[in-house]
């Protein structure tokens, strides 16, 4: 099967009929499996004509089209397409501003559309039709751990380090951008498209990243081809239209001629002298699946990333409720918490002390995420800043309270779930100190009949011989360096049914909060979600290592 050829547009700006038109006769002849349009589709007026002849069919568009936003607000009537119809008319999709979606031809697209807003310090962006992102979208697109197109509106800080290519005379790349060059590094897409802030074309040598495969051991190297594309239709006759083939990756082999190093391999170099330190957040990943034929898109088989709760890159994220974003994991408030506001109110606490700690990576377990015996894998790395946040969320929990509370947290490891997370439950210090947890989860197993919970220390190196498992941690300290920890693990066959509740199930009972057992009952509208978000942020200042 011959690879896929693709096709790439520079911005458009309201000129849709002329474009349009001149990609359908190139199509006739080349027959490409999709378009790709880089900067802005629809002018910053919005041009409500253009919008008119587009909705009412007046426009054709001729084969399967992606776009993102770029530099100008996406017309309130193609926003209001989008929300009701992923298909804004035939062969028409937004990919969202920040995404990963997957073609039909097994194409693999990561986007992060608009300009970073340095206004916004901490979070992700919320509105996915302006033409502004923060800097923990572009951390939490890393999630999507690989690429064959990143599309970004900015182009990458350092881009034409080590390049031989000029730019055109007296052009600029323009602004550029730290966190879309860490972005690269970690996906080292095999292609690199961004829009120029003006009429001209550049095309960088290929460069080489560092040769690692996924579990960080040396492996194939792999290569980027950064194109910047000019505006369609520039009186410089700068090139806006590039055509290219995307072979599968088992067959690319070969150098490319003129390959560089990369210009951003101090990314990756950074980021492995500060393993500990921050970037990443919880709610959905938009992976999405779109599969096209002619006339009708294909929809996606469950279950997909894009039914996944956990992946930041999902437009659709609750990013209201992220506390804190690490380098390979993120904090995140609980939505229908198991306590109310002021359940620990008399504790000193002035939000309900739920949370969820999620890895960056869209893995079932740990140690699916890479070689637990290479301190620099995704696996280890992950697991120590999961377990950083886990011991900050225990100190802020026992100075909040004075020593009152302590903490609770579970994990669900099964092979065949979606995305591992660990739940993190404030608890009186009192029940943790005289066994009551400890007993009420074992009671509670066997009445389900359950297997047996062991007192093991479950490392890393062990997870792997051990296979699926629930554990939950019981800590509590009692402010006089005299600290009761203790970790119980039940295994899990494959096979068994078990119940994702389980912890919430024994904890609500132990509390007296049965009528809170169903998180679907006891969720609260976004006001309240983001005052208790606020409140918390306040006290986890002082431990907030991000």
């Amino acid at each position: 099967m011959d690879p896929p050829k693709i096709l790439v547009l520079g911005s458009v700006s309201g000129q849709l009929k002329a474009a349009f038109g001149k990609v359908a006769a190139l199509q006739a002849k080349n027959n490409f499996a999709l378009l790709l349009i880089t900067g802005n589709l629809f002018s910053e007026s919005g041009d409500d004509d253009v919008v008119t002849a587009l909705l009412n069919g007046e426009i054709t568009v001729p084969l399967p089209t992606y776009f993102t936003v770029a530099t100008n607000a996406l017309p309130s009537r193609i926003c209001e397409k989008v929300a009701a119809d992923e298909e804004i008319c035939e062969n028409l999709h937004f990919l969202g501003k920040r995404s990963v979606t997957n073609t039909s031809e097994g194409i693999r697209i990561v986007t992060l559309g608009g300009i970073l807003d340095e206004t916004i310090v901490a979070g992700l962006s919320t509105e996915q039709y302006l033409p502004l992102h923060t800097s923990q979208d572009a951390t939490s697109l890393k999630g999507a751990q690989s690429a064959d197109i990143l599309l970004t509106t900015m182009w990458p800080n350092d881009v034409t380090k080590g390049s031989k290519v000029p730019l055109a005379s007296g052009y600029t790349p323009g602004r550029g951008s730290d966190e879309i060059a860490a972005l690269c590094a970690a996906l080292k897409p095999r292609y690199h498209f961004t829009t120029s802030p003006d009429a001209f074309f550049w095309e960088r040598e290929p460069f080489m990243h560092e040769p690692q495969d996924e579990s960080g051991k040396s492996g194939k190297p792999k290569f980027t081809r950064f194109i910047s594309m000019a505006p369609f239709g520039n009186d410089k006759k700068a090139k806006a239209l590039y055509a290219f083939s995307l072979p599968k990756v088992d067959t690319v082999v070969e150098i490319p001629p003129g390959t560089t190093a990369s210009p951003f391999a101090h990314h990756i170099r950074a980021s492995r002298k500060r393993p500990h330190e921050s970037t990443y957040s919880r709610f959905q990943h938009d992976e999405r699946e779109h599969g096209y034929s002619k006339h009708r898109r294909r929809r996606s088989p469950p279950p997909g990333p894009d039914k996944c709760f956990f992946c930041l890159s999902n437009p659709n994220l609750s990013s209201h409720m992220c506390c804190a974003i690490g380098d390979e994991s993120y904090l995140a408030t609980a939505k229908g918490p198991l306590p109310a506001p002021d359940t620990f109110a008399k504790e000193g606490l002035d939000f309900p002390g739920h949370f969820i700690i999620i890895p960056l990576s869209h893995a079932p377990t740990t140690i699916s995420m890479g070689d637990v015996l290479d301190p620099e894998s995704t696996s280890v790395k992950t697991y120590k800043e999961m377990t950083r946040f886990q011991e900050s969320l225990q100190a802020m929990l026992a100075k909040a309270s004075n020593f009152k509370l302590g903490a609770v947290t579970w994990e669900i490891s099964r092979s065949r779930s979606i995305h591992l997370h660990w739940q993190l439950l404030a608890t009186p210090a009192d029940l943790i100190r005289k066994g009551l947890v400890e007993a009420a989860f074992k009671v509670e197993a066997e009445n389900q009949s359950y297997p047996h919970f062991q007192t093991t220390d479950l490392t890393l190196e062990k997870q792997v011989e051990f296979g699926d498992y629930f554990r939950v941690w019981i800590w509590a300290d009692d402010g006089d360096s005299k600290i009761k920890g203790k970790s119980l693990v039940m295994p899990l066959d494959p096979e068994f049914r078990f119940d994702v509740q389980f912890g919430r199930r024994v904890m609500g009972k132990l509390l007296g909060l049965e009528s809170r057992l169903v998180w679907q009952n006891c969720v609260q509208d976004e006001e309240e979600e983001t005052n208790d978000v606020a409140a918390f942020r306040a006290a986890f200042k002082e431990w907030d290592f991000t």
